[in-house]
């Protein structure tokens, strides 16, 4: 088998990335608003588990409260601006998701979630594309997204992305709750941090 090397900055349109992500063996891609195509590093283990965990949670929340979609990192949404996004954890309000239609839900959802999660890895940090991820954080917000939490479990930090506001740091928290995007949800972080 060939290895393709993307050099960084190459762009391709929304078509060619939507053919790009239908091959089997390309996993993980996204795709910036001006068509750069951005391969991302598969997990390992223990960003992997701590994936799962955030998933998870939010996944008994929602399917208690029945009141949206959740999704995890191998979901793509087309953004307002074009961009092509795949977020660790996202969530979506049930009455934005019915909007769409069948084929909308089916392929690459073209709407931004209203809550999002980013974790950052031990590849991040490495690859020094911990930057990266708070230009994608924003990006999110400047897309309709209402919450966003990068977590970097290394440091023990989250930021608190909220439209029109300064990013919020928390050092160690031991929970975060998710406020009005969320009602009710609490995020126990013994199990991330």
């Amino acid at each position: 088998m060939e290895t393709i090397t993307i050099p960084k900055g190459f762009r391709v349109t929304p078509e060619q990335f939507d053919q790009l992500a239908d091959a089997e063996q390309l996993a993980r891609l996204e795709l910036t608003e001006h068509g750069e195509l951005i391969v991302m590093s598969p997990t390992g283990g223990t960003a992997g588990g701590k994936n799962f965990n955030l998933y998870l949670d939010i996944g008994i929340w929602n399917r208690q409260t029945k009141l949206g979609k959740a999704f995890d990192s191998s979901t793509i949404f087309v953004l307002p601006n074009g961009a092509r996004r795949s977020p660790d954890v996202s969530w979506i309000r049930l009455e934005r998701w019915n909007q769409l239609t069948q084929a909308q839900q089916d392929g690459f959802p073209p709407i931004a979630p209203d809550f999002v999660i980013e974790l950052v890895s031990s590849s991040d940090l490495k690859n020094q594309r911990y930057e990266n991820l708070q230009v994608k954080m924003q990006e999110y917000l400047d897309n309709e997204v209402q919450l966003g939490w990068l977590i970097e479990p290394k440091a023990k930090t989250v930021e608190i992305y909220r439209p029109g506001q300064t990013v919020e740091i928390l050092n160690n928290p031991r929970t975060l709750a998710g406020e009005d995007v969320l009602p009710g949800f609490i995020l126990d972080l013994s199990e991330i941090l």
